[in-house]
């Protein structure tokens, strides 16, 4: 999973990008890892995994990962290629989800580079470079359908589709509020559009902001924005979190207790990004090897264990089962199977968010 981090200059997003990719890192004990000066990759905290490596001791303890991308550059004209918006618009279509960090409080010391905190000006603007960049992505898409319509009149309908969008798009709307049936939708999706992703505002609140975020009117106004196009929106704080990411696990458990937090921004974020996504988590077990497999919830067990090795879905037999609470109150998979709490599921089967899993295949 890749999520892109996007917002105005000076408003906590490489603040925040820092500082949950060195929480993250150190939180699960798995290094740092910068593959481009704007990427980095954090583990998925998952205590259903620690249990199970403390059950069987495993050589290898995998978890899941983010790749946080800090899509710098963003300010007026970035689709036009002010600034370094190009380089990073083009970085961002891969992502799955945006997280866009809309600043929160004032603070002369910190300038603003629109000359005031305005959090819906701030969206508006990163809104509309998005959608500019995806109006010329349609148009190239338009043409393209045009010309390969003239052979096969197949393409006629995408014209039409495209054309609508293009539309849409010229109103200073997002392709996310675009009205079709799926089909048109999946259509749509092909074409890697900016505007279409899911979004999680995260509201960048300062120290005395964050503990009554609430009753913050830059916080209403953003979470007002989220609840009017269906996208979540998260209170936190970029300068408590990098505070958080330079302290050893046992100090940040203590630190998030006095600031009255039950979990990190990072926890935070994780959690919503897989809410956005649809995500859920399977766990293989053994003395070899301890992992944590995102899927998409609806996926069946089939196409799970591809998730693993293609040769495990195309062999697949079937797929041995225990919810991970019934694991932990048994407290050894021998005792679940005693109890009967280990199921044999075939094809049809859908995956459950914690299904502690042995695939058996042949091929």
């Amino acid at each position: 999973m890749q999520i892109g981090i996007v917002g105005l200059p000076n408003v906590g997003k490489s603040t925040l990008f820092n500082a949950i990719t060195k929480a993250g890192a150190q939180a699960a004990n798995f290094p740092f890892c910068t593959i481009e000066p704007n990427v980095g990759m954090v583990t998925v905290p998952d205590a259903r995994l620690d249990f199970l490596a403390e059950l069987y001791a495993p050589k290898k303890y995998t978890p899941a990962v983010i790749e946080f991308v800090d899509i710098a550059g963003l300010v007026k004209g970035a689709s036009k290629g002010e600034g370094l918006g190009n380089k990073f618009l083009g970085n961002i279509r891969a992502t799955d989800a945006i997280v866009h960090v809309v600043r929160c409080f004032d603070d002369e010391n910190v300038i603003h580079v629109e000359g005031s905190t305005d959090p819906k000006r701030d969206i508006e603007i990163i809104d509309l470079e998005l959608v500019m960049a995806d109006l010329e992505m349609v148009e190239r898409r338009i043409d393209k359908a045009q010309k390969a319509a003239k052979g096969d009149k197949k393409f006629l309908h995408e014209v039409e589709v495209f054309t609508a969008l293009r539309e849409h798009l010229d109103q200073g709307r997002s392709a996310r509020s675009f009205d079709c049936d799926a089909e048109d939708r999946a259509l749509i999706e092909t074409s890697d559009l900016l505007t279409i992703k899911p979004v999680i505002y995260a509201a960048n609140l300062d120290e005395d902001g964050v503990s009554d975020f609430k009753n913050n009117p830059y916080y209403q106004t953003v979470a007002a924005i989220a609840e009017a196009e269906g996208s979540q929106v998260l209170p936190i704080c970029a300068k408590v979190e990098e505070e958080i990411a330079e302290l050893d696990e046992e100090d940040r458990q203590l630190f998030l207790e006095e600031m009255g937090l039950e979990e990190s921004g990072l926890d935070r974020m994780i959690k919503c990004c897989y809410s956005l996504l649809g995500l859920i988590s399977f766990l293989t077990c053994g003395s070899d090897e301890c992992r944590a497999w995102t899927i998409k919830k609806g996926t069946k067990a089939p196409q799970a264990a591809g998730k693993i090795h293609s040769d495990f879905e195309r062999g697949f037999i079937r797929a041995e089962i225990v919810a991970f609470e019934d694991l932990k109150a048994c407290g050894s998979m021998n005792a679940a199977k005693e109890k009967g709490l280990v199921r044999s599921e075939g094809k049809d089967y859908v995956m459950h968010d914690g299904d502690v899993t042995l695939f058996r295949f042949n091929v």
